[in-house]
């Protein structure tokens, strides 16, 4: 178990430095690229719409199952094979967690939005913000721009950087790569649209289980990351925020690390937003603060995450010397 967590602080150590190298992956293939296909695979064949909402929500079941056993067992072998390879195995265990998890790739786009604004404007700014959300660009202004970038920094924290570590931490690679799986079919099949409202029941509701403990934490890593940047006040504005508006949010999860990031930034976030033409009415997470954010608060906000990404390795470190001493 010492072992265990000092390859969570080495991956996102790693990560953190070294992020995503495209080099790499043009040559060999993402390892989430290979579950989309695999979900993509069951999909194609369990999903068709000619069969009954029953079947499909049955078959939905079926096949997240099937996927999610798959996953643990391909983690336990990998995880038994490099055990037999000493140090080298922890080296390459450290490498393949630290693919699955996303502190540099998420602040570099983040980042992206920033200079996109500065450089080129709103047309840079709706350009590189529709990277990372699904919400129609055109529809917004430099402050919708920036709170559309600081809420999925804040969402993605939680399951792109917090879940993964937690899933590791609690049940190692079988952990991790199932969580990833998991998280990877609910972005592909867990909406409520005609198609997928059946067959991604499933997905959706154990994402929304899986994340539950991330969601949390996160509130608190991000409170964490504001200490350290903007001082206690927004450190407890974070912790306020998070646990007063986190219901604001239609997802039972997003809320919490969005809610906290508004607190700690003193930003209004969230409200009424298009996606595909259609508006969302949602009511504004801190209704009361500042509604016009700006570049400054795309900076900030990545610089409060990367201090939570540090506090979540500190509490790595804290284990494995704990575990260490006893």
């Amino acid at each position: 178990m010492t072992e265990h967590f000092l390859i969570l602080l080495l991956a996102l150590l790693l990560d953190r430095i070294v992020g995503d190298p495209p080099a790499l992956w043009r040559h060999v293939p993402h390892p989430v690229v290979l579950f989309g296909k695999a979900i993509a695979f069951a999909d194609t064949r369990l999903n068709r719409r000619a069969l009954p909402p029953a079947q499909r929500r049955r078959n939905g079941v079926i096949a997240i199952a099937v996927l999610l056993f798959l996953s643990v067992a391909f983690g336990c072998g990998l995880h038994l094979l490099l055990a037999v390879l000493g140090p080298l195995g922890i080296l390459i265990e450290v490498a393949i967690a630290a693919v699955f998890f996303a502190q540099k790739s998420l602040s570099d786009h983040v980042l992206a939005v920033a200079e996109g604004l500065k450089r080129e404007g709103l047309s840079g700014g709706r350009r590189a913000v529709s990277m990372i959300v699904g919400r129609d660009p055109e529809t917004l202004d430099e402050a919708g721009i920036s709170r559309a970038a600081l809420e999925s920094l804040a969402e993605n924290f939680s399951d792109g950087v917090v879940a993964p570590a937690f899933w590791y931490a609690a049940l190692g690679l079988p952990g991790l790569i199932a969580y990833k799986m998991l998280n990877t079919a609910d972005s592909m099949i867990g909406h409520l649209s005609e198609k997928y409202a059946d067959f991604g029941w499933a997905a959706a509701r154990l994402d929304d289980l899986a994340n539950w403990p991330a969601a949390r934490l996160s509130m608190l890593l991000i409170a964490a990351g504001a200490w350290v940047h903007r001082g206690s006040a927004a450190a407890r504005a974070a912790i306020d925020l998070g646990l007063r508006d986190h219901g604001l949010h239609r997802s039972p999860n997003s809320g919490w690390p969005e809610a906290a990031m508004a607190g700690a930034l003193d930003l209004a976030l969230a409200g009424p937003r298009v996606y595909g033409g259609v508006q969302v009415r949602e009511p504004m997470m801190n209704a009361a603060g500042r509604q016009d954010a700006s570049v400054f608060d795309i900076e900030a906000g990545v610089a409060v995450f990367k201090h939570a990404c540090s506090a979540l390795a500190a509490i790595a470190l804290v284990a494995f010397v704990i575990l260490l001493v006893v």
